[in-house]
């Protein structure tokens, strides 16, 4: 009989985690020094492991919104998915959500739930997502071991987080439907508790995992039987009783930096921060006027507008491999995009002498439009491939006369710290103009800016500036992998920071 098939008790592993790494560094190598391949799983619950769940509204919203509370009406549905993904749910707080799911999801086509689901990540979700979790996640994968994410809730809340994150196998309570139509009941046992485990171990049978061996991440006690099912449980910002089984088991707990949507502080210093650009550009052209030279206030414009910013909202960039944001120029400068703070970010890491390229939408946003024209950036139309190979062609001139480019390759930001498929138009501009392409690698910009948001909080943002890449001899018909391999750079440097010390550190 497969390991898979017998449930390990909480004594049988006491004695063999009094070792186990309490950090995520130590817990990262040890993974990566530890066993390989797919027989071994990693099981993340989702609320709490890998999302931060959504605070309990206050008493007096919940009172005045009654019917959001029942679950009726598309806001009500919302609030139903979204109020439920909770950290360290309880059992009382889990029959609420089947109740109101009955009443919330009876009717409702599978598509349309979906759909809303979709929607719900891109405006909510993504925001609370640990990037610590999705460091686990990418490590396991590195070590080829099978990655589960699991929920006691449904596939609408937990799928566009496991696709998000690359996760392909999700274990979820199943929602009973009728020619496509939900019933509002749940279909077979719901995986809460031991139906979570059985669901785990009958996933380990199938798919010839050794629980022995395998990992698990939870924040709540009604994941006991599936931590006490694993050769390596771990307790994520484990809740009091968890935290105390944990300390009786030698289990190792991981403290996950909590998500928080922006305070009125936060709103407070951003409004600050964008008179601070205005007031620090403005500064800069009339310190560079007596030039007469464009490029030098364009310079001025980025050095005091993007200090001001930085300054005003309370953000310190740490910069590892300083030297290659300076040499050689002119040069490619490729950045990875999750916040529409880059913008701010980049310029500042980079100095003078760069100008770059961007979407035509950002021609549209009142604050930062003005200001890219200003510095040169060039604007692209992405729904156009015809234009925008057009639009392009003048930036190779640019890079031939000195001026350098920032450009990201994704093309556009990120939902998670995962780092997308890479365009290749950038290479093809390197590579026309003989200049060097330069990774720019940004950490935890949307720590401090949400994909979709405006708002900033206060914090670090990491920068690690790559070794110079020269694409002059890479066949353009045929360049495929060779941009993956740049863009493994990417995952490679955010899975495994530079450890040496930060060259720099402005604010």
């Amino acid at each position: 009989m497969s390991q898979a098939a017998a449930p390990r008790k909480s004594a049988d592993i006491e004695g063999g985690h009094t070792d186990s790494p309490a950090d995520l560094p130590s817990l990262l190598s040890a993974i990566r020094s530890g066993p390989q391949g797919p027989q071994i799983a990693a099981v993340f619950d989702f609320g709490g492991a890998v999302v931060d769940g959504f605070a309990r509204p206050p008493l007096y919203r919940r009172a005045l919104s009654p019917m959001a509370r029942r679950g009726r009406g598309s806001g009500g549905l919302s609030a139903t998915l979204l109020g439920s993904i909770r950290n360290g749910l309880t059992d009382g707080e889990y029959s609420r959500f089947l109740q109101n799911a009955s009443h919330a999801l009876a009717g409702r086509t599978e598509d349309e739930l979906d759909e809303l689901g979709e929607r719900l990540f891109r405006k909510a979700i993504y925001g609370h997502l640990f990037p610590e979790a999705w460091q686990l996640i990418r490590t396991h994968e590195a070590a080829g071991h099978t990655v589960v994410l699991t929920s006691s809730l449904t596939r609408f809340q937990v799928a566009p987080a496991a696709a998000a994150l690359g996760v392909a196998h999700v274990l979820c309570t199943e929602m009973a439907t009728s020619d496509g139509v939900l019933t509002g009941y749940a279909e077979g046992r719901t995986l809460w508790r031991h139906g979570k485990a059985d669901a785990v171990r009958s996933f380990a049978m199938a798919n010839g995992i050794d629980l022995s061996r395998s990992y698990a991440y939870s924040d709540g006690v009604a994941d006991a039987p599936l931590l006490a099912l694993v050769g390596h449980p771990v307790a994520v910002n484990p809740e009091r009783k968890l935290a105390a089984m944990a300390t009786g088991n030698a289990w190792p707990s991981l403290a996950f930096r909590p998500r928080q949507a922006p305070r009125p502080l936060d709103y407070l210093r951003t409004i600050t921060g964008f008179a601070a650009l205005i007031g620090g550009a403005l500064f800069g052209v009339l310190a560079k006027a007596y030039t007469g030279q464009r490029r030098k206030m364009a310079d001025a414009v980025l050095a005091y507008g993007t200090g001001a910013t930085l300054r005003a909202i309370g953000v310190r960039i740490r910069v590892t491999g300083a030297e290659h944001a300076r040499t050689p120029r002119p040069a490619v400068f490729l950045f990875n995009h999750q916040s529409q703070f880059d913008v701010i970010i980049v310029p500042k890491v980079l100095g003078g002498g760069v100008t770059g390229i961007g979407k035509k939408e950002l021609t549209r946003n009142p604050l930062f439009g003005p200001l890219m024209r200003f510095v040169g950036v060039t604007f692209i139309d992405r729904s156009d491939t015809s234009r925008a190979k057009a639009a392009l062609a003048p930036v190779v001139e640019t890079l031939r006369g000195g001026l350098s480019i920032a450009v990201s390759p994704e093309g556009t930001r990120s939902y998670t710290p995962e780092v997308g498929p890479f365009k290749k138009g950038a290479f093809h501009i390197a590579h026309q103009a003989g200049v060097p392409v330069i990774p720019v690698v940004i950490r935890n910009a949307g720590e401090i800016s949400w994909r979709n948001s405006m708002i900033a909080r206060r914090g670090t943002v990491d920068v690690a500036v790559l070794a110079p890449i020269d694409v002059r001899d890479w066949d353009t018909e045929a360049m495929n992998e060779q941009v993956e391999s740049v863009r493994q750079l990417y995952l490679e440097t955010l899975l495994n920071w530079p450890d040496d010390v930060p060259s720099e550190a402005t604010r």
